[in-house]
């Protein structure tokens, strides 16, 4: 997909299919900017359409920052796409306010007929971290409150979500869970405790995705060796897209037993069922071999199973990670 833009580095990235055409939306910001790091608050959501998951057409983007005030008058960031019983689309996406000076994430929803026009349902937002169970803000644990990268998807009668966020207790360095919330008709969302629980490493596991490959169910996140806990870093271990493998979709997930898909050249990894029935990886790439950002959206890489129960990417690119 690095041929659908040069002018902008682009990041995190969701789908949706209607059967004509793939929809990737993926956050983007304009290179003029100089520093990558100032990319995560001069962000859009882009929006590119594909009909064989290789060769993508770059239409308007998707969404921007509200007017003030608002929940998401700063920044829109990662989520994804469901579609409702009406026929509706809903994305689902993370929204920080200048307010709060971005470091109080929350989860609201845009509606489209076509996946071409977006609505965004107000100001308010749908869901945030609730401290029965997950760590609000206090300047000193973690430099945000963690509450993004909703991934929606139906169970029974039942819609879940999964977020990225942070357990209550713990070590700082180590409250990386999957957060939970419920909903019986995607309006309304009620707050669960979290889906796996703190201490697996991770300070926080970014992206997540629930998919079922090849009759397994598997879950997907991103952890940098930055955001490992000390204990892994001090290991040597290395960050990248990681997977494991779960009983069921709506957990729990034992994190203790993840792997890595990639390493750190790739980031922010997403699972993608062509109309074959093939699997497929996208990331986006994001650093060279000199640790220098990179910012644009990978192709597809082949994902299966491995003989120890593991997936994998299995094109070979990825063979030396234990």
């Amino acid at each position: 997909m690095s041929n659908v833009l040069s002018d902008a580095w682009t990041w995190d990235m969701w789908f949706a299919d209607d059967g004509d055409r793939y929809h990737a939306f993926y956050l983007k910001a304009s290179r003029a900017l100089g520093d990558p790091d100032r990319r995560h608050f001069y962000v859009t959501v882009g929006h590119a359409v594909s009909q064989d998951l290789h060769t993508w057409h770059e239409v308007a983007d998707a969404l921007i920052a509200s007017d003030q005030p608002a929940f998401d008058d700063f920044t829109t960031w990662t989520g994804s796409i469901v579609k409702d019983a009406d026929g509706m689309w809903r994305m689902f996406y993370t929204g920080t306010s200048r307010a709060e000076k971005a470091i109080v994430q929350r989860v609201g929803v845009a509606t489209s007929a076509d996946l071409y026009t977006w609505t965004k349902a107000g100001t308010e937002a749908l869901c945030e971290a609730d401290p029965r169970w997950y760590e609000k803000f206090d300047g000193s644990s973690w430099p945000d409150e963690a509450w993004r990268d909703p991934w929606v998807f139906p169970d029974g009668d039942e819609w879940h979500m999964l977020v990225t966020a942070r357990a209550k207790d713990g070590n700082p360095d180590d409250r990386g869970v999957i957060g939970h919330a419920t909903s019986p008709d995607l309006e309304t969302w009620t707050v669960q405790p979290p889906l796996s629980q703190p201490g697996a490493g991770f300070g926080h596991l970014e992206v997540p995705q629930v998919a079922t490959v090849d009759g397994l169910h598997v879950l997907v996140f991103s952890s940098l060796h930055g955001e490992l806990t000390r204990t892994r870093r001090e290991a040597g271990e290395r960050g990248g897209v990681w997977s494991v493998p779960v009983d069921s979709p709506t957990g729990p997930y034992e994190i203790t037993g993840a792997t890595r898909l990639t390493d750190e050249s790739l980031y922010a990894g997403r699972l993608l069922q062509d109309r074959d029935g093939a699997w497929w990886l996208f990331a986006f790439n994001h650093v060279d071999g000199d640790g220098a950002f990179i910012g644009s959206l990978s192709d597809p890489l082949p994902v299966g199973w491995d003989a120890n129960g593991r997936l994998r990417v299995t094109d070979g690119r990825f063979d030396h990670l234990e």
